[in-house]
Parts: structure tokens; sequence; C-alpha cells
């Protein structure tokens, strides 16, 4: 969940008098303190009832996650299941359904609490014992063949939720054993937001409706509102100027944290299907269940019913002019951000038709240095 940004602390390492260990030693302690309090936060933003109604009523995401759990009951059933970040711990009583011998659900804030009287409601504490603790300081008596969890936050990698479920599966999957989902894949397309156009029209129709010109605002209102934030909206297909392209994909079953904390990265090229203004790109993401059938898929296409997730909106400097089959093309980075961790910048170079190849970088809002340590 996106919470206000705050004004970043200064850190007063430019003084002729600190060394260059000094200097080290200083940022090397400040992202210890930095990592301890995000982590906190983000513990604590899961704390409240809000967010797990959310999440629940996804139907989307919900929906798919038992079907593929109950597709995949023949390689549960009898089998020890590890369930990271268990929340309420729906996931892990659609395992103990699907036949689990075993459900590990682990869960790192007091939401836990809820989760055990939940387990015991549905008569499951033969099955599913609730760990208080986060996965990679929790030790469980036993390994697991099955991991499962719903790990993926906007724009796939907020949050960083991902780096715990590597850890999971490097210290506790059995050889062999199954990753729930397994495969998340990374998409982009240029759109034109009409609410924005429309927005930044306002400001020239204010002569004629009370005989003032307030046009001189639209500079400023464009630097506001098409800033370098990454905006959590609902894309609608009518918006989307061309077929989306696949930047990245990850084998949870291969990919690593290092990976992860260098960034994850891919080239991208579109055709726009029409004429139209560009002002934005659009990042969604899938993820892959294996099933013994045919995978299921749970996606966040703007083409697919409404998820929770929406869409990752990123804001160009200004419009740009398109018409049928221009060519738009680029390169995406994402990356944690130096000043939180658990938050992701964007990176896109991307050239349009026959302008001049831009660059910018987006984030989202770091809000932790206005906390309360």
């Amino acid at each position: 969940m996106f919470l206000k940004a705050p004004k970043r602390s200064n850190c007063l390492l430019g003084c002729l008098s600190c060394t260059t260990a000094e200097k080290m030693s200083h940022v090397v302690k400040k992202r210890k303190l930095d990592k301890s309090r995000q982590d906190r936060l983000y513990f604590d933003s899961y704390t409240d009832v809000t967010i797990h109604e959310e999440m629940i009523a996804d139907h989307v995401r919900t929906n798919t996650y038992r079907m593929a759990i109950m597709r995949n009951s023949e390689s549960i059933r009898g089998k020890v299941v590890l369930d990271v970040g268990a929340g309420t711990g729906v996931l892990s009583i659609f395992c103990a359904q699907a036949g689990a011998k075993k459900v590990y659900a682990v869960e790192a804030c007091s939401i836990a609490e809820q989760a055990v009287k939940i387990v015991k409601q549905n008569n499951m504490e033969d099955k599913i014992e609730v760990i208080r603790g986060t996965v990679e300081t929790v030790d469980l008596p036993e390994k697991v063949e099955v991991i499962v969890s719903e790990w993926m936050g906007y724009a796939l990698l907020h949050e960083s939720m991902l780096n715990s479920v590597l850890y999971a599966r490097d210290k506790w999957l059995q050889p062999g054993g199954i990753i729930l989902p397994s495969k998340a894949e990374l998409y982009i397309a240029p759109i034109s937001d009409p609410v924005v156009e429309d927005r930044l029209h306002f400001w020239y129709t204010l002569k004629d409706q009370y005989g003032v010109d307030m046009s001189c605002m639209s500079d400023f209102a464009t630097r506001c509102i098409m800033n370098s934030d990454i905006t959590v909206n609902s894309v609608t297909v009518e918006d989307v100027l061309s077929h989306p392209a696949r930047l990245a994909e990850l084998d949870l079953h291969s990919v690593t944290v290092e990976e992860l904390l260098r960034s994850v990265k891919g080239k991208f090229r579109c055709e726009s299907f029409g004429s139209a203004a560009v002002n934005a790109f659009c990042v969604y993401f899938t993820v892959t269940f294996p099933c013994p059938d045919k995978p299921l898929v749970l996606s966040t296409s703007p083409f697919k019913p409404e998820t929770h997730w929406k869409q990752a909106v990123l804001y160009l400097d200004a419009p740009v002019d398109v018409v049928q089959d221009t060519v738009v093309t680029g390169e995406v980075s994402m990356y944690p951000s130096e000043e939180s961790a658990r938050h992701i910048c964007i990176h896109v170079d991307y050239t349009i038709g026959e302008h001049k190849r831009q660059s910018r970088t987006f984030s989202i809002p770091d809000w932790s240095s206005e906390a309360q340590p």
C-alpha cells in the first residue's frame, strides 16, 4: 500500500574531516538501520484488516490461487507445505483442503494471531501450524516439498517479498519440490491516459467559465501530474496503444536474490495501433502455476479482469504523437531503491518514432525517513 512520501533525511558525509573508511562505516550502519525500520514499517502495514480484506476480496487473485492449489492436489496430498507470508492463512487452508499432511504458515506481523483463530475455526489445527516470524529467522522442524506464497507487489517487485521466497526455497525446499507460482513475467505497453489530458486542459477552460486566464498553470500542472512517481491505476483497454511487449521472465526455481538486487531488465519493441498521443507506459505482470493438465495464469493485464494490483503507470515528461505503426522501442531496468530496499525504481530508456531517445527513472515515494524509529 502507498503511504505519504516524506522528505529525505540529510546525511552529513561530505565533511573533510571524515575519512573514506568512516564514511563507508556510516553508510553501512545507516543502511542497516534503515532496513530494520523499513522491515518494521512494511510488516506493520499488514496489521490492519483493510489490506487483507482488499486482497481476499480480489476474486481473480484468491480464486486463481485456490484453483492452482486444488489442481495440484496430487503433488500436495500427503506432503509438507511452507506458506511464506501467510497473512490470514487462507492459502494454508487451501493447501490443507488439497490434502497436505502439514502446512507451516509463516507470518511476520501480528495478523498471525488472527490466522491462528481462522485455522482453529476451520478445525485445521492438526494440519496447519502458524509460526510468527520472518522466514529468514524461523526454524522449521523439517524440509518441505511445496512452497506457496502470494509475494507479488505493485509492478511485481515492489516490497521485495520475492527475496524471502527465494531464501525459503534455498533453505527449506527439498530437491524436486514445487513452487506455487513457479514463474513470473513482466510486460510493458505505451498508453494514452485521457484523464491526464483532461486535467492539463482544465487550466485552459477557466477563462470562459470565470473570466480568469489561468492557462499559465499548464506547465506547473504537467510537472506535478506527469512526475517521476510510479502511479498505480486501472488502465482501460481503449487507452492501450499497442500489443504489450514482454520485458522479462523470472523462473522461481532458478532466479537468485543477487540477480534481483542487481536489476531485472529487458528490451521492448511495440508498434502503435493508430493515431494518438502517448503520455505514459503501462507495466503489468503475470504469474504462472504449473498444473497437471495445463499451466494456470494469474494476469494483471488491462486486457483481463481487474485485480487489486491494477497496473503501474509511468508518465512521460510530455505527450508524443504517434500514428499507425509508429515504432516504440526501449529498455527497462527494475532495481531496489537506495533509500528503501523494499521499494523499486524503474528506469526506462525509450524512443518513440523519429524522436530523440529519452530516459526517465521512476520510483515509489520513500515514506520511511519521516516515520518514528
